[in-house]
């Protein structure tokens, strides 16, 4: 609809355009007009009235004068005549106009000095006056003994013009009124009407619905069109179906490969008609306003990456923090909005946190305490406990909204992310036994001492416990967290079925790691030479030519070796000299956390270590490092893995770490090395990498030495395999066995 307003204002304003040229045009036509006729009869009432008025005048008869002007101002338009003598003293003038005329008199005064007729449009007492002048001569013809002023009522003039302009704009309201309505009429009914019909087929088509509106197809004008896109839809259709198909077949095979296809059909028969209800505290779309406009985006986040498709594959709703500028104005009166915006699967419910829940439960407890707590990098976790009394004030706001969702709903799946929400499984199963709630812990989970720093560990665990599986990335955490248990609270531990049972409910704990939507395996010759030279053009923009690029890609996070990684930098430079001018490392992290202290100075200790290493190598416009400290989308970081000759993910203590899966998915040439840190859940993996521990700069700086001077041939070996397992391993395989597991318990 907002196009036809658009189409019809710009034709008005285009026909009001050419109505007020035409108008000004016009008017100024017969302004020209209007003033040539007064001036014309001006000179000749002038000329008639001279003959009668010379001899007089000369024999100064003033009263035969004054006569003479009050008889011939018998018309409407003459507001009447004077006489002057040579001195420009009025003599004689009709008792119409004022005694002294200072602008009539002006204008005889230079008629006089002229010795030529000539008039003016003059105002006087606030009235447009025409003032025409003609001297008057001595019997002799020779001498100008006075003048003769003929004043005309001029105001028709501006008169006359007004009503052009009123009678134009008249016309032109009245043509834009109705050309509007036939716009109007044209464009809602005879096209975006069908348009609108096509478009609501389309989606019901795209989502396996066969659909059939015979207003589009009678439509005379788009009938063509309509028809030949009518057979792209219906060759879609069946090729969906034949994919869904082939995906039902794929189910017994376990080598097959995963794909969002297979995911939808797998789900589809083991979740049947459940509903599924995922719980985090980041949203998976965000709306900002930019001016008045309303756009959005997707945030920088392994969780969302790995949730999205089994929402996008199953439907239902997805609970989390609005947190958007704009987040409020696009939700409905339930805050309810379906996305994806562009093609909507599912339902994102938000809910709102106040700036003290926002600064007590995320940024305090959770990123003060547990984060640190959980990642062992050696930053004292801050427990307090204004924070902790937050932190359950949102886990039970989160609970009141997960059991609104579910009221309805029988034998509902709920699917609750990370540490944020560890008091929640417990508070759902207290009110709704028949949920089936499983629970994914993405960070790591230290050992039972590291853990027992936590003031309310115990019912950190205990609520935790009300889930149905607990699921992390590796065994490790899975051991850590039963002995944790083991340790803090009195329950009943199975170690042959990992599974921990308190108040006669049990708990599976297991490992599932995380993993990446694999992109395309293998790409046409004419793709690689496409991607490479997008590669070249990224670079260009960041001024690196250099023959040599390492590339680290992380949030602006103290435990993901960012100094470490610096250090091994500036000693691989120092020991390595040759390649001084031939090497760049490109360090992209995007800011986290800004608000806490602990991030803002390590954002400043990160920023000083970059200038100090720049300015103890650089040399002639080259610089070792280059940082860029804000958010990059995936269209600026896939073309600089593809860049890289190495990739450097080096946290000191990380749960999976999606970067390192990423950077192996993107080299489609198998080419570029991996420098991995064995703190990472990837590492158990990726064993072809270069496994370093981030704490020793010096092993680090051998990694990039021996990942830069590497043969391609070693590379390709290497990478080959990391593809392969990161391919079969995928985010569709990593959700399905993660559900499989949670409804075989339900």
């Amino acid at each position: 609809m907002k196009q036809i307003f658009a189409a019809i204002l710009a034709i008005v304003f285009i026909v009001s355009l050419i109505t007020v040229s035409f108008t000004y045009s016009q008017v100024e036509n017969e302004e020209k007009r209007l003033e040539s006729d007064i001036q014309y009869r001006s000179s000749l009432l002038a000329g008639s009235l001279k003959e009668a008025v010379e001899p007089n005048f000369i024999n100064k008869s003033d009263i035969y004068l004054q006569d003479v002007v009050e008889r011939f101002v018998d018309n409407q338009r003459i507001a009447g005549l004077a006489i002057t003598d040579n001195k420009g003293t009025i003599v004689a003038v009709s008792s119409a106009l004022p005694k002294k005329i200072s602008e009539a008199e002006q204008v005889a005064v230079d008629v006089m000095d002229e010795g030529a007729a000539n008039g003016s449009f003059v105002t006087v007492e606030n009235m447009k006056m025409y003032v025409f002048a003609s001297p008057l001569h001595d019997a002799d013809k020779k001498s100008v003994v006075g003048s003769l002023i003929v004043v005309q009522n001029a105001g028709y003039i501006d008169t006359r013009l007004t009503d052009i302009w009123k009678d134009n704009l008249i016309r032109l309201s009245t043509q834009a009124a109705l050309v509007s309505l036939a716009i109007f009429l044209v464009l809602r009914w005879i096209i975006f009407a069908p348009i609108s019909n096509f478009m609501t087929s389309l989606k019901v088509n795209k989502k396996g619905v066969s659909y059939k509106n015979k207003g589009i197809i009678n439509n005379p004008i788009f009938r063509p069109l309509f028809k030949e896109v009518a057979d792209m839809q219906k060759n879609l259709i069946e090729a969906r179906m034949a994919v869904t198909a082939h995906a039902r077949v794929q189910l017994e095979k376990l080598d097959s490969p995963w794909t969002s296809e297979r995911l939808t059909a797998f789900m589809g028969d083991v979740v049947k008609n459940r509903k599924i209800f995922v719980v985090s505290n980041r949203e998976p779309y965000v709306h900002t306003k930019d001016g008045t406009k309303i756009t959005y985006h997707t945030p920088a986040s392994g969780m969302a990456t790995a949730v999205e498709p089994i929402m996008q594959a199953t439907g239902g709703t997805w609970i989390a923090t609005g947190s958007g500028d704009a987040d409020r104005e696009v939700v409905d009166s339930n805050d309810r909005i379906a996305v994806p915006p562009n093609d909507p699967k599912y339902t994102l419910r938000r809910v709102w946190l106040t700036e003290e829940e926002e600064k007590g439960f995320y940024l305090g407890f959770s990123n003060e305490g547990l984060w640190p707590l959980c990642h062992m990098t050696h930053v004292r976790p801050i427990f307090r406990k204004e924070n902790w009394e937050e932190y359950k004030n949102v886990n039970e706001k989160f609970a009141k909204t997960v059991l609104q969702e579910i009221k309805k709903e029988k034998n509902p799946i709920v699917f609750i992310q990370d540490f944020h929400f560890s008091l929640l499984p417990r508070l759902i199963r207290e009110k709704r036994k028949d949920v089936t709630i499983g629970m994914f812990w993405h960070i790591p989970w230290p050992n039972p001492e590291a853990f027992s720093i936590c003031p309310w560990r115990k019912e950190l665990i205990d609520g935790m416990l009300g889930a149905d599986i607990i699921g992390f990335h590796t065994q490790l955490h899975c051991n850590n967290f039963i002995t944790t248990v083991g340790r803090e609270l009195e329950s009943l531990i199975d170690l042959e079925e990992f599974a921990v049972t308190k108040s006669g409910h049990t708990t599976h704990i297991k490992p599932f790691p995380i993993s990446i939507a694999f992109s395309k395996d293998k790409v046409e010759k004419e793709e690689l030479v496409a991607e490479d030279e997008e590669s070249k053009r990224v670079l260009k923009s960041l001024g690196i030519n250099s023959k040599y690029l390492a590339l680290g890609v992380d949030r602006l996070d103290y435990t993901k070796g960012i100094l470490e990684r610096l250090k091994a930098v500036e000693i691989f430079l120092t020991n390595h000299k040759e390649f001084i001018g031939d090497f760049t490392f490109l360090q992209l992290s995007a800011p986290s956390r800004t608000s806490i202290k602990e991030y803002q100075d390590f954002n400043q200790k990160v920023q000083q270590e970059v200038d100090r290493i720049n300015n103890s190598f650089k040399k002639n416009g080259w610089k070792p490092v280059v940082f860029l400290n804000k958010h990059h989308g995936h269209d600026v970081i896939y073309p600089l893995y593809r860049a890289a000759d190495v990739c450097l993910v080096t946290p000191l203590h990380d749960g999976m770490n999606l970067v390192a899966k990423e950077f192996v998915a993107s080299r489609n040439d198998e080419k570029g090395v991996l420098i991995l840190s064995h703190f990472t859940g990837a590492s158990r993996e990726l064993i072809d990498a270069l496994i370093i521990n981030p704490y020793n700069a010096e092993a680090t700086s051998d990694a990039i030495y021996e990942a830069i001077t590497m043969k391609v041939s070693e590379q390709k070996r290497r990478m080959r395999r990391m593809r392969d397992l990161v391919r079969d391993n995928n985010v569709f395989r990593w959700s399905a066995q993660f559900f499989k597991s949670l409804v075989e318990l339900g």
